[in-house]
């Protein structure tokens, strides 16, 4: 609950900021990640597998099932979608949230 909070708070304060200091060429945005393939979620993972008895790669299987794309994204895709949100072609987007997440929610 606190985290969901935090996030929510976090969102509203960013896209304030991110009106404020538009006039001054400076961008602010959300990234937002899915499922990335790192010794965290790997630890996710195990973890939910520990607590449901069950082997990691079945848990890992069905957590990649539920992403459209069916598959965790990498670390490089993810750096490459911040990248563009740092560099020049992305010079006009701000106040936004970009998810980074292989269609994982379902939402806008």
């Amino acid at each position: 609950m606190l985290s969901n909070a935090g996030r929510a708070a976090l969102a509203a304060y960013l896209k304030t900021l991110a009106a404020e200091v538009a006039r001054d060429g400076v961008t602010v945005n959300l990234l937002l990640p899915g499922r990335i393939a790192t010794d965290r979620v790997a630890q996710l993972d195990a973890a939910r597998a520990e607590r449901e008895q069950r082997p990691v790669a079945d848990v890992a299987a069905d957590s990649r099932a539920a992403i459209p794309a069916g598959r965790y994204g990498t670390p490089e895709e993810f750096a490459a979608a911040a990248a563009f949100l740092c560099g020049a072609p992305a010079s006009y987007v701000t106040g936004t949230a970009l998810r980074c997440d292989g269609g994982l929610v379902r939402s806008l």
